[in-house]
C-alpha cells in the first residue's frame, strides 16, 4: 500500500520521548503525539494535531514540539535564544559527550531534524550537579532554527 496513518489527539498525553530514531515497521504506531505516517520506504514523521500550537522546524517546516511541552524559554543556545522541552518529535540524536556549558559541566548529546538533518540544539543526558538534574532528558532548540506553527493568532 502507498502509505497508512493513525491519528489520535494528544489535549492531556504526555510522554517522555527516546531520542533515538528507531526504524519504523510496516505496521501502525499507536504511541506519539498525533499522526504517525509509515511510507513505502519504511521512514516515518510524526505531524503535531492542528488543534494545537506547534514548533517546526524552520528549514523544512517538520513538526518539531507541542507548546504544551515547553518547560522555559529562558535558555541560551550557541546561536542565541533557545526553549527547553519536555519532550519533542522528528528529532534524532547523535552521541553523548560532556561539556561545560553556563551551567556547568553535562553529558549532552547534539540533536538533530530527522527530515533535513539540520542540527537544531541538544538533549541533555546526564548533569553532574545536583541543582541541574531536572534537566536530564530534557531536550534544547534554538529559536534560529524553528518555527511557530498552528494556532498563534
Amino acid at each position: 500500500t502507498a502509505a497508512a496513518c493513525v491519528c489520535q489527539c494528544c489535549c492531556c498525553w504526555r510522554a517522555q520521548q527516546s531520542c533515538s530514531s528507531s526504524p519504523a515497521s510496516p505496521e501502525l504506531s499507536q504511541e506519539g503525539p498525533a499522526m504517525v505516517k509509515v511510507t513505502k520506504s519504511k521512514t516515518f514523521q510524526a505531524y503535531l494535531p492542528n488543534c494545537h500550537r506547534t514548533y517546526s522546524c524552520v528549514h523544512c517546516r517538520a513538526h518539531l514540539a507541542n507548546h504544551d511541552e515547553l518547560i522555559s524559554k529562558s535558555f541560551q543556545g550557541s546561536q542565541g535564544r533557545a526553549y527547553l522541552f519536555n519532550s519533542v518529535v522528528n528529532v534524532g540524536c547523535g552521541p553523548a559527550e560532556e561539556r561545560v556549558l553556563l551551567t556547568g559541566l553535562h553529558a549532552v548529546a547534539d540533536i538533530y531534524c530527522e527530515n533535513c538533518k539540520t542540527t537544531l540544539g541538544w538533549k541533555y543526558e546526564h548533569a553532574f550537579e545536583s541543582s541541574q538534574k531536572y534537566k536530564e532528558g530534557k531536550f534544547i532548540i534554538e529559536l534560529a532554527h524553528m518555527v511557530k506553527d498552528n494556532g498563534w493568532e
